[in-house]
């Protein structure tokens, strides 16, 4: 497989991951819908470092690692579990009773922490990772830049797709000021992260 093949398979292979609905798409749904158009750009852009860091980790080796010790995998599938079920409670919980577009910039910054941790915290990113993309380095180029290249390639994918979402959202921002729908919102995205949660703590790999 040469350079070229290798790039468009691995654009078509990962546009198709990308737009497949999971956790990261109710992140920046519910956000966009909540908190408005610039915090779900900006939990979106901790989605995406979230998943560079990922891409850097498997290019240096450590996918390897993780993939290989199954106390590193465990260690880090525990943290992420629970992050993800305290995150899903705190939005059932205490779910927005109020519609702020003009969120504070601290607001704005913990969301794009949210997006950051949501990756980074979720052991299967890196297993998927050192398992999938290493299918698409050809024979002569050097792996572990090119792996790299397509992590960054897939976090282009996912800024494209993210945009779309946030940009059909806002049509909608009337309808979404309504405090029934807020909570409704908070409340459903809630249950996606503590069913997330429990299906990576369940997770044998």
């Amino acid at each position: 497989m040469n350079l070229e093949t290798a790039l468009i398979a691995f654009v078509a292979a990962a546009a198709l991951l990308t737009i497949t609905p999971g956790l990261d798409t109710a992140m920046v749904l519910r956000t966009a819908a909540v908190e408005g158009p610039r915090t779900a750009a900006l939990a979106g852009l901790g989605i995406i470092c979230g998943c560079l860091a990922w891409g850097a980790a498997v290019a240096l080796g450590l996918g390897v690692l993780l993939a290989a010790s199954s106390f590193a995998y465990t260690v880090l599938k525990w943290t992420g579990a629970a992050y993800l079920a305290w995150l899903g409670l705190r939005l059932i919980l205490k779910p927005r009773s109020r519609f702020d577009v003009g969120a504070a910039s601290p607001q704005r910054g913990n969301w794009w922490a949210r997006g950051f941790l949501n990756n980074l915290l979720n052991p299967k990113i890196g297993v998927f990772y050192v398992s999938f993309l290493p299918q698409f380095v050809p024979a002569h180029v050097a792996a572990g830049p090119f792996i790299f290249l397509l992590a960054v390639i897939h976090g282009v994918l996912g800024a494209l797709w993210f945009a779309a979402l946030i940009a059909a959202t806002s049509p909608l921002k009337r309808w979404l000021a309504r405090q029934a729908v807020m909570r409704w919102i908070d409340r459903v995205t809630g249950a996606v992260f503590l069913a997330f949660g429990l299906r990576l703590a369940l997770d044998r790999r």
